[in-house]
């Protein structure tokens, strides 16, 4: 059996993602640690399995390794061995690394992809850079003047055909003459004594289902969705076709290389008022405030817990945002990849620098309360080197749960270990 040799260092080894290719081939990575987690100086040896019908298939595999998924350290070929071939390497110091191997078998009409992964001292991976001298300042002001800016509720009560549940849309003015929008569920006939839980929204543009809060409200929460954009709720799919194909084609972009015009400026504020007007509801326990999301969602839960004193949990699966400036240490940063949109044309420095100020990593260190954060080893979208330095600032207690087959989204093995884990935390905070 042909081995390769790498050297890296990585918090997690890796995963497993099958593809399946025309012709029914799958390949499957697997590394010797379950877990994906190694000491710096240890060696990885992931185990490429590839098959057809269940039968092992012989030919040769390619493969690339990547430190923190950005720069290539190592590339070749290795032959299968009764349809198994073995990939090693080891780095000297905290981070990740992204395996990628290929394969294309006969009768196959394209070559099948997959990935491994793994990190090494996972507690000790650094941020990229520090936050900005004036970032408390910066954000200081912008919430002073969203605190300027009266509420304007606008509640509109919505028969759902159910006796347990009261549901509401609502809108409030956020900076710049615009809208938050969102629904607010809660048990029907409950006045007083309930927690409260904000939702926030993955990437991309769409309506909001009225399930994402009336479940919760069935479990006993007040609990507020919003969107990420000043959209209605609850349009036909073509109306948000439409503004994802125009003006919000590429809404992360948007002001990229200015912190005053910033999209996300105004998405962080209206996570912001919608904390605030949760906490000034009747309703509310006085207590409990838990914001939770996935992706961008993450994202924005781990901004608003840095942001907003009241809240006293998050949760954040597989969080976008997290180390903008990662290019500076040789990892490649997440979503929205906020200085490398090449594409636009704009000033690197100015996206780069503007980026600080948004970076979740920064946020993290404001965060004292509890919380959870999942992080996919093999994630493409949201590498996992910097979603463990954002991880690391936080100064509250924390889980993290490292998800060794997982992705982005449904691809490898899901994230079914953090929704394990999701579950028992939102009950747990109820319950307080």
């Amino acid at each position: 059996m042909r081995r390769a040799h790498f050297a890296f260092s990585a918090l997690f080894a890796a995963v497993v993602l099958c593809s399946l290719a025309q012709a029914g081939t799958v390949l499957k990575v697997t590394p010797d640690h379950e877990n994906g987690v190694y000491d710096p100086g240890q060696t990885v040896a992931w185990t490429v399995n590839v098959s057809a019908d269940k039968k092992p298939l012989a030919g040769k595999i390619r493969y690339q390794v990547r430190l923190g998924g950005l720069d290539e350290i190592g590339k070749g070929e290795a032959d299968l061995v009764e349809g198994k071939a073995i990939v090693t390497g080891t780095r000297g110091d905290p981070g990740a690394l992204l395996m990628e191997v290929k394969f294309k078998g006969e009768g196959d009409a394209k070559e099948t992809v997959s990935h491994g992964g793994a990190v090494f001292a996972p507690d000790k991976i650094a941020p990229s850079a520090p936050p900005p001298d004036d970032f408390d300042k910066f954000w200081a002001d912008k919430i002073a003047a969203l605190n300027a800016i009266p509420m304007n509720v606008q509640l509109t009560p919505v028969d759902i055909g159910s006796k347990d549940v009261e549901y509401f849309k609502i809108t409030m003015d956020n900076i710049n003459g615009t809208k938050i929008h969102g629904q607010i569920a809660k048990p029907a006939g409950k006045t007083e004594n309930l927690p409260a839980m904000l939702q926030v929204q993955w990437a991309g543009v769409y309506k909001l289902e009225r399930g994402w809060v009336v479940d919760q409200a069935k479990n006993g929460w007040l609990a507020m969705n919003i969107e990420a954009h000043d959209l209605p709720i609850d349009e036909k799919p073509e109306f948000y076709k439409a503004k994802s194909e125009n003006e919000l084609k590429d809404y992360p972009g948007i002001g990229n290389d200015d912190r005053e015009s910033a999209y996300f400026l105004r998405m962080f504020l209206s996570c912001y008022r919608a904390v605030d007007y949760l906490t000034q509801r009747p309703e509310w326990n006085k207590k409990t405030v838990l914001v939770h999301g996935g992706s961008q969602g993450g994202y924005q839960a781990i901004v608003t817990a840095g942001m907003h004193p009241a809240v006293t949990a998050f949760a954040a699966s597989v969080p976008a945002g997290c180390d903008h400036t990662g290019k500076q240490a040789k990892r490649a940063p997440g979503w929205p990849n906020w200085a490398s949109r090449t594409w636009q044309k704009k000033d690197y420095n100015k996206m780069i620098e503007t980026s600080r100020y948004f970076d979740a990593m920064n946020f993290a260190g404001k965060i004292k309360c509890p919380g959870i954060i999942g992080i996919g080893l093999i994630d493409l979208v949201c590498p996992p080197e910097g979603a463990f330095a954002t991880c690391n600032k936080l100064q509250g207690a924390k889980k993290v749960v490292i998800l060794p087959r997982s992705g982005h989204g449904a691809d490898g093995d899901g994230q079914g270990a953090y929704h394990a884990v999701f579950g028992p935390f939102v009950n747990e905070h109820k319950a307080k």
